[in-house]
């Protein structure tokens, strides 16, 4: 069989780029494949002009290629590789190139570094949050591996529905939200290799119908894998927030994936302490996991500190029985910590606004 530019690409999935652990076609750096005859032209677009693993990644790509050609048992003639640079970012290269959701004004990732830290019930309160202070406010669970947003919204009892090929959003608690939960059979195992995530991720995001939105939260998966740089890739991110217990091994995994958003060019909006403290019968204020640890972290890394939230047993049981709103109803304290996190979110994205770094409108919340 010939080799052709698929097969070419094939081959340069398997090339990783050395900084990035990603392969070259994931990352988009596959410009342009060119076969003729024998002989093969590819274009690579690095991330910088002075890349000093140039030379490494020229000689992968060339074996990459001449393996295929073996695999193919066809003869692999001249292989030439082309480099330009895109300086860009990831997610300025997105936002440069439009937005799939023109109608939704702002997007906001919710990462942690680490599972187990309560992300998705952070994301949850921010979406229902912003909605009871007015916001149009939408959720999506980019967890493809694990999502709990049906749990969570109390979808169990509500069909998905469709309306041709898109997917029409539940609205619930006042806001509209999509998981693959609800299109997958509950008990399924999610295995993903990353086009397959790439791909799940793309459509829950693009063909869903949310329109007219001030906030789109976006419930990503935990760590630093392949949907955070597929979300980048595709919508214009206004920016992310990462949460975080208290404790170093939690702050050292917050920290890595802050530092993956600032690579990929998002915008860092803040850090949230979860699990903060527990406040027993006994009225006194317990430091399980050691409080205030990813308030040091934001100022370590000169970052805005979103809020605390406490341990909560009402917290837990409201989401386990897919009932947020009642997260204001239980305690003053917990309504009020939960009210601050939105406040302190909806400044931090005017303040970006204001100073130049967005020019989309967004709600204001006094």
């Amino acid at each position: 069989m010939p080799l052709t530019n698929e097969h070419v690409r094939d081959a340069l999935r398997t090339v990783k780029d050395p900084d990035l652990h990603k392969d070259l076609v994931t990352l988009n750096m596959v410009k342009d494949v060119r076969v003729d005859g024998e002989d093969v032209t590819i274009h690579i677009e690095l991330t910088t002009p002075a890349c000093p693993l140039k030379d490494k990644i020229r000689d992968d790509i060339v074996q990459a290629v001449r393996s295929k050609g073996e695999e193919l048992t066809e003869p692999v003639g001249e292989i030439t590789v082309e480099f330009s640079a895109d300086v860009r970012s990831p997610n300025q290269r997105t936002k440069d190139n439009g937005n799939p959701l023109p109608d939704v004004k702002h997007v906001i990732a919710v990462g942690a570094g680490k599972g187990g830290v309560g992300k998705s019930t952070i994301a949850v309160a921010l979406a229902v949050g912003l909605a009871k202070f007015g916001a149009r406010t939408g959720l999506l669970d980019g967890d493809i591996y694990g999502p709990s947003l049906t749990t969570m919204l109390g979808l169990d009892d509500i069909q998905a529905k469709t309306r041709g090929n898109t997917l029409l959003p539940f609205e619930v608690h006042g806001i509209k939200a999509m998981t693959i939960g609800k299109l997958v059979p509950p008990d399924k195992p999610l295995i993903w290799r990353g086009p397959m995530a790439h791909g799940a991720f793309k459509q829950l995001a693009t063909q869903t119908d949310w329109g007219e939105l001030d906030y789109l939260i976006v419930d990503l998966p935990p760590g630093t894998g392949d949907v955070p740089l597929t979300l980048t890739q595709l919508l214009p991110l206004t920016g992310a927030v990462v949460v975080c217990t208290p404790q170093k091994v939690a702050r050292d995994d917050a920290r890595r994936a802050v530092k993956m958003f600032q690579q990929l060019g998002v915008e860092m909006l803040g850090i949230v302490e979860n699990m903060s403290y527990f406040v027993g019968d006994d009225g006194k204020t317990y430091d399980i996991f050691g409080r205030g640890g990813a308030e040091m972290l934001a100022q370590e890394m000169g970052l805005p500190f979103l809020g605390a939230v406490p341990i909560h047993m009402e917290l837990r049981a409201n989401c386990d029985d897919g009932q947020p709103l009642k997260n204001w109803q239980v305690n003053e304290e917990l309504a009020e910590e939960l009210d601050r996190l939105c406040k302190n979110l909806a400044s931090q994205i005017s303040i970006a606004t204001m100073s130049g770094k967005f020019v989309q409108p967004t709600l204001s919340i006094r």
